[in-house]
């Protein structure tokens, strides 16, 4: 299992980052809207698990497997993007603006709701015989998921809003952590395990992710959560995604960035020593 030094995947991240920000339109649609739709399928995937066991803890060992997929496959995540892309402007790159950034974050999340909106729908229509029947175990766990991320959250006013968006912040420590992993690793069992690892954690802690809560929401309405879109703007997506971009880009990006680019290029002998 090949190991990447940090001196060596630092480099990787901001050539990802440039290259995620120079991507063309259609691209960078198609890419995030189709991680939006694996990710928030794993969603899907890991509340059932958890109904069927009655140990959420099993929901977050099995999540994982959507954030690997999309990731080997070279999807783009909202929550990466926001870690990557802005390297590329601290690093002076070439032809890397600062208008040029929000633009890759704006379609990118659009991409991400488009694919997490697809895969709400057809859930909805297989976990109902196409809202005919009311939803099982799984579609009502999402249901008070949805209410309690919301409402909950608005209880406590100020507090709450606070809360929302630290949760936002630690999520993406790990999630963008998880993005860093997929570069640790020249081979598919080093990245997995480099991914799945940091995805567990914030699944497991209950931490708040924007792609995820593009699904959950979603979908809580339509297994009969009662909160409307503006609970769950202001009440989750908004801080939550603010707080993703501060976890990314400070936490993650930012840190490994000042730490471990242009130190230095590891030596041949200790490179081959860690491969």
């Amino acid at each position: 299992m090949s190991y990447l030094l940090p001196s060596e995947f630092a480099k990787k991240m901001v050539d990802a980052g440039e290259a995620k920000l120079k991507m063309a339109t259609r691209d960078v649609l198609i890419r995030s809207y189709m991680a939006g739709a694996i990710l928030t399928l794993a969603v899907a995937f890991a509340v059932t698990t958890a109904v069927q066991t009655g140990l959420p803890i099993v929901g977050a060992l099995v999540f994982p497997v959507g954030f690997v997929l999309l990731n080997l496959l070279g999807f783009d995540l909202l929550t990466g993007v926001f870690a990557l892309v802005p390297l590329a402007l601290l690093d002076k790159r070439r032809g890397c603006t600062f208008k040029g950034m929000m633009k890759n974050w704006l379609l990118v999340g659009l991409g991400n709701l488009l694919g997490a909106l697809t895969t709400a729908l057809l859930v909805g229509i297989a976990w109902t015989f196409a809202f005919t029947t009311e939803p099982g175990a799984a579609g009502q766990a999402i249901a008070k998921a949805a209410e309690a991320r919301t409402l909950g959250f608005a209880a406590h006013g100020g507090a709450g809003w606070l809360t929302v968006f630290v949760a936002g912040v630690l999520c993406n420590w790990m999630v963008s952590t998880g993005v860093v992993g997929a570069m640790l690793s020249n081979s598919v069992g080093g990245k997995v395990i480099a991914m799945w690892l940091p995805i567990a954690v914030f699944f497991g802690l209950v931490f708040e992710h924007a792609v995820v809560n593009m699904f959950l929401f979603p979908m809580g309405m339509l297994m009969g959560a009662d909160i409307t879109i503006a609970d769950w703007l202001l009440w989750n997506e908004i801080p939550v995604i603010l707080g993703n971009l501060v976890g990314g880009l400070v936490l993650t990006g930012g840190m490994l960035y000042a730490t471990h680019y242009k130190t230095g290029a590891p030596t041949a002998e200790f490179s081959e020593k860690m491969n």
